[in-house]
């Protein structure tokens, strides 16, 4: 099993595959925010790796960091895009605490969505 480590929050034993986004809820404990339902449209489940940098991405993950002018930002990526296949270290850095929402959002389905178009 991977592990997850979050800054500031301790590490956690995850399985093979599962999206970050999941597991930072699941696993973690983490108020983790996905507003849109984990399909890469709004950038609410953003992390900031520190270690481990999954190096392949989704095409949706890649167009809307884009839109949004966070693409080449070392270290940015999109939670509900990437799955849990190493050792990986993160700062949580948007979560619902604070961020004046109501709830996290739709839990995000088990799946990338959409079908993930590797970059």
């Amino acid at each position: 099993m991977p592990e997850l480590t979050v800054a500031g929050v301790g590490s956690f034993a995850v399985p093979a595959g599962k999206r970050l986004v999941n597991a930072l809820v699941d696993e973690c404990g983490i108020d983790q925010l996905h507003a849109c339902g984990g399909v890469g449209r709004c950038t609410t489940c953003r992390v900031t790796f520190v270690a481990g940098e999954p190096g392949r991405m989704t095409q949706a993950e890649r167009d809307v960091l884009a839109a949004k002018g966070l693409a080449g930002t070392p270290g940015l990526r999109l939670a509900c895009q990437i799955t849990c296949e190493a050792d990986m270290t993160v700062q949580a850095t948007s979560r619902l605490a604070g961020s004046g929402r109501v709830d996290c959002g739709k839990r995000p389905a088990d799946a990338i969505e959409p079908a993930p178009e590797w970059t």
